[in-house]
């Protein structure tokens, strides 16, 4: 087997497995390896494939768990947070906004981390699924990082492992889907895009069901850690990207 084959087998396998235990964080795993070999252009549509078989694979089998009402505020407060990103990619130093945005996700984290009581949300409240929806169409369409602002929801609303998995499932098949449409448009959904998904779609396989025992060992206060731990890690992949970048 070629050492590209392999190289993207295992990063896949990576990428779903962190997806697929926690409910989120493969995008700083998928995109930035697979562009170290195959180009952007690739890469990135190559990535939001895998995230729409996640995500429909997990909705299969723990639809029951899914926060339906949140899931659908959640991604109706992304769309108009898509363009919005995209103009802060153009308009704005992107070297200051990952900063920005990595202090503000590792500060909540580390905060939540080390209280022992973690901030709560008894119920959905619409100015903070708006908010962080928003906030997760923004990351979305400057650096196609969906996931965190959706991770803060989850902590604070203190849904059960389960119900966060599930629900964020729920929102990242439609944002995906929506932006596996725009790469069609754009020309960018390639017969090697197609290629390259078939081979490593038994890795997709294989790491969802991994990723399924891996999250049944996370329980409350030991997943919420798991959680915190991975927006942490997000935040230091976006400040070091923001202190490299030129």
């Amino acid at each position: 087997m070629p050492a590209t084959v392999v190289y993207l087998v295992a990063v896949i396998f990576v990428a779903t497995l962190i997806r697929s235990s926690l409910g989120f964080g493969e995008a700083l795993v998928a995109v930035p390896l697979l562009a170290l070999r195959m180009p952007i252009r690739v890469a990135a549509p190559l990535a939001v494939l895998v995230s729409i078989t996640i995500a429909a694979l997990i909705i299969a089998q723990d639809w029951r768990d899914i926060q339906a009402r949140s899931a659908g505020w959640l991604v109706a407060a992304t769309l108009p947070g898509i363009p919005l990103g995209l103009w802060l990619l153009t308009a704005l130093d992107g070297r200051v906004v990952k900063a920005v945005l990595a202090l503000v996700i590792g500060a909540y984290a580390a905060y939540s981390l080390l209280r022992r009581a973690p901030a709560r949300l008894e119920r959905d409240r619409l100015p903070w699924l708006i908010g962080c929806g928003l906030c997760a169409g923004v990351l979305g369409g400057a650096y196609g990082m969906n996931g965190p602002p959706l991770a803060v929801y989850g902590s604070l609303r203190g849904w059960s492992p389960a119900r966060f998995r599930a629900t964020l499932q729920a929102y990242f098949l439609p944002a995906s889907i929506v932006g596996m449409a725009g790469y069609g448009m754009a020309g960018l959904w390639s017969t090697t895009v197609n290629h390259d998904f078939l081979l490593a779609l038994p890795a997709v396989l294989v790491g969802v069901v991994a990723g399924r025992r891996v999250h049944r060992r996370l329980k409350g206060r030991s997943f919420a850690r798991f959680v915190y731990g991975g927006l942490i890690l997000t935040s230091v992949g976006l400040l070091a990207q923001a202190l490299s970048a030129r």
